[in-house]
């Protein structure tokens, strides 16, 4: 009688030893991928990432983590990078810009990604299905980059009424320079001379070229390269005395004359909230892709006495910022 129990008494005891190791296994704490392009894994800009987690009750090391791999400029990194969180089966990808979304995206179908700078129509470019219902694996922001090249323009001659030619310089591996903004220009009487920069060692020679074609004004379509030379891309163009407008308003804070463009800390803040609802099961085919409404026009009275530029009343009427 005894020996017939002596089994189910074992598998008792082993159960009541193994049941507490089992209730003291920690929560698996939530990762969260940033697949960065150009910016140092250490930049400022995402902190503004942790500071819309902190709001949602997500602390870095303390319930959530934060694993940012960049390529710092070398673009054919990119895709083993994507690959690398993928393997790390992260929970939520955030990817900053339309390049690393699109990279995101051929890396994995079954991650949350979360775009923070679709720079044009992501329904238009195919990445999403609609905005109320993306249907994929991707949502995010939608910030109006390039979308917003034609008003700069419009910026730019209502400040510099006598110009009459325009460099405009992007980066390798963003959208080129589209139909839509050499109708802009026309509308305006502006002539544009395009030219690319494929990295930091092409600054330099893209405003002494704009110098030689002689345009009258600079503007910067959205790319990260600007973003993270943004200092010296301001003293290039101070060099060049050449008037420059951009897509953030970082670059007029770094001493640049002009930006006009969406509020990009405030983008990566507003990222928080997309991946609280995705950490809470929400599925991102059902996650609506926001259009920014918050829109900032900068201007730099430094920058403009520097150059003997008179910024026109109307302008500073509509500035958010103005830097004296």
């Amino acid at each position: 009688m005894i020996c017939r129990f002596l089994p189910l008494a074992f598998a008792a005891a082993v159960t009541l030893l193994v049941a507490p190791a089992w209730a003291q296994q920690p929560k698996k704490m939530p990762v969260v991928g940033i697949l960065v392009t150009h910016a140092a894994a250490n930049d400022p800009i995402f902190d503004s990432v942790r500071a819309g987690l902190h709001e949602y009750g997500y602390e870095e090391g303390r319930n959530i983590r934060l694993e940012i791999v960049t390529a710092e400029g070398q673009l054919d990194r990119l895709p083993g990078l994507a690959r690398e969180l993928v393997r790390q089966n992260v929970d939520v990808i955030i990817a900053p810009n339309d390049l690393s979304t699109r990279t995101a995206q051929k890396a994995t179908t079954a991650i949350p990604i979360v775009s923070i700078g679709f720079g044009k129509d992501p329904v238009a470019a195919g990445v999403v299905d609609s905005f109320g219902r993306p249907g994929g694996n991707v949502t995010g922001l939608y910030e109006l980059f390039f979308e917003l090249d034609g008003k700069r323009l419009e910026i730019l001659k209502e400040t510099l009424p006598g110009v009459s030619r325009i460099a405009v310089l992007w980066g390798a591996g963003f959208d080129s320079p589209s139909d839509e903004l050499e109708r802009a220009a026309q509308s305006l009487g502006l002539r544009l001379d395009l030219i690319e920069v494929r990295g930091a060692n092409d600054l330099e020679a893209a405003f002494k070229a704009a110098k030689r074609n002689k345009a009258g004004a600079v503007l910067l379509r959205a790319s990260p390269i600007f973003y993270v030379h943004r200092i010296r891309v301001a003293s290039l163009a101070m060099d060049a005395k050449l008037p420059t407008i951009a897509f953030l308003q970082q670059f007029v804070e770094a001493g640049g004359l002009l930006s006009y463009g969406a509020d990009i800390p405030n983008t990566f803040r507003r990222a928080a909230y997309y991946v609280d609802r995705l950490l809470k099961g929400a599925k991102p085919s059902d996650l609506p892709v926001e259009q920014v409404s918050k829109l900032i026009l900068a201007v730099n009275l430094k920058t403009a006495k520097a150059l003997k530029i008179t910024i026109p009343e109307s302008i500073l009427l509509q500035a958010d910022e103005v830097i004296r």
